[in-house]
């Protein structure tokens, strides 16, 4: 029953990541150079191990910041987007293994990874508390987890104005801005060991362990 309560969502979002795929780089250029690159560097210095998965590789904005001497394992829900990711990993002859897949059911055997990474990706994944088990699932004991975020604000003003928003972000982008990923990632049973607040309250680099 539950898979088929997320099956329809999921395809929803897959559909709405395929329709922005050709435009996504354009409509998010100006936090990304603002912003982002930096909390991308700084997300990636903190893998450890050698074999890494990331979820939601979108269009590849991750990879200039791909450390060296690791075997990255990129997956992503939407066809489209993929196809942007392998023309970038062409043309910067980045060395990464793209698939599509969905993080609500990974088709990885559990131990297989020492960290596990994502940016900006729970907040579009239909059922986030099944998708950080899987991930949970797939990375080794002792891993890690690191995620890019941006959650609700604990502002109570700014969290009324957020969840006001959110159905029509979700139409156009298909992004959540009103999820409370770090408890998700607490409940999925990863422990969190750091939370640093990057921006306003709303943007956090979510650093997990499996334990």
């Amino acid at each position: 029953m539950k898979n088929n309560r997320i099956l329809k969502p999921t395809e929803l979002t897959k559909k709405r990541y395929n329709r922005v795929a050709m435009v996504y780089d354009f409509l998010e250029g100006i936090v990304e150079r603002s912003s982002y690159s930096r909390w991308r560097e700084l997300l990636w210095s903190k893998v450890e191990g050698r074999k890494i998965l990331e979820v939601g590789v979108g269009t590849g904005k991750n990879f200039p910041f791909y450390p060296e001497g690791l075997e990255i394992t990129a997956i992503d829900l939407s066809e489209k987007m993929l196809e942007k990711s392998r023309e970038k990993a062409q043309k910067q002859n980045i060395k990464v293994d793209l698939r599509v897949m969905d993080v609500q059911k990974l088709d990885f055997p559990a131990e297989t990874f020492d960290s596990v990474v994502s940016t900006f990706v729970f907040c579009s994944v239909p059922d986030p508390v099944l998708g950080l088990s899987e991930v949970r699932r797939v990375c080794k004991t002792g891993g890690r987890v690191i995620l890019l975020e941006h959650v609700l604000s604990a502002n109570r003003i700014l969290a009324a104005l957020m969840n006001l928003m959110n159905p029509l972000v979700v139409r156009m982008m298909g992004a959540n801005i009103n999820r409370a990923t770090v408890q998700n990632v607490a409940i999925s049973g990863l422990t969190v060991e750091k939370v640093t607040d990057l921006a306003a309250g709303i943007f956090k680099l979510i650093e997990a362990r499996k334990t």
